[in-house]
């Protein structure tokens, strides 16, 4: 009886040739390739040292994990590539409304007024928001009191604290919640419009263009209007 471990390469290479011959890669071998072979060994094994029980299903088992892990990426590339569709299609629908999005950077349009908010993740007894310009001078203080948790919105009528109109330009905005008597920074959101989207290669997600502001994430978005 020929000894099934001198057969195995001539029956892989015969399995690996019938894939081959079927349009596959040559250097692998799929589930049927992969039982024909085993079923080889069964047959050709020596009987005087045949192959065990758990050298079978150790076998088996390792063939099931690769094909195992394989279907799981294919599976994992499929959702990914849903759900990069699924945002592109969420990212259009944004296109000519307006969101508020987290920064700290406020860009003025000269004689109007700006829509702001923050995003607080507790209820505080008060809120103080400070805007400075470019070059770190102090142009508005905004006390905006007691504010629950969550997104709270706000404008700044786009004056000093002496009255004045600011120029056109960017402004840093930064802003204090106190909690417990104790005053810790908060996130700051500025609004403003959509102008288009770009859609990422490589399963990045989509970019919103904002007027004035550039591109922002998706996840940047914390209300839409």
């Amino acid at each position: 009886m020929a000894n099934s471990i001198n057969l195995l390469p001539s029956a892989l290479d015969a399995a690996r040739l019938k894939d081959k011959a079927a349009g596959g890669d040559h250097k692998k071998i799929g589930q049927d390739a992969f039982l024909q072979l085993m079923i080889t060994q069964l047959k050709n094994q020596d009987p005087s040292s045949p192959m065990q029980n758990g050298e079978f299903l150790s076998q088996m088992a390792q063939f099931g994990t690769v094909s195992g892990i394989t279907d799981l990426q294919k599976s994992f590339s499929t959702l990914a590539a849903s759900l990069q569709s699924s945002q592109a299609l969420q990212a259009s629908t944004m296109v000519g409304r307006q969101v508020l999005v987290a920064s700290d950077q406020l860009a003025l349009k000269g004689g109007e007024q700006s829509k702001l908010g923050l995003d607080l993740p507790v209820a505080t007894s008060d809120v103080r928001v400070t805007i400075s310009d470019a070059a770190g001078q102090l142009v508005r203080r905004l006390d905006l009191g007691a504010q629950g948790a969550g997104v709270a919105e706000f404008t700044w009528d786009g004056r000093d604290d002496a009255g004045n109109q600011a120029l056109a330009g960017k402004y840093l905005v930064k802003a204090e919640s106190i909690v417990d008597g104790k005053a810790q920074s908060a996130t700051t959101l500025v609004r403003a419009p959509v102008d288009s989207v770009t859609l990422a290669r490589s399963g990045q997600p989509p970019l919103l263009n904002l007027a004035g502001y550039g591109a922002f994430q998706l996840d940047a978005v914390k209300r839409v209007m």
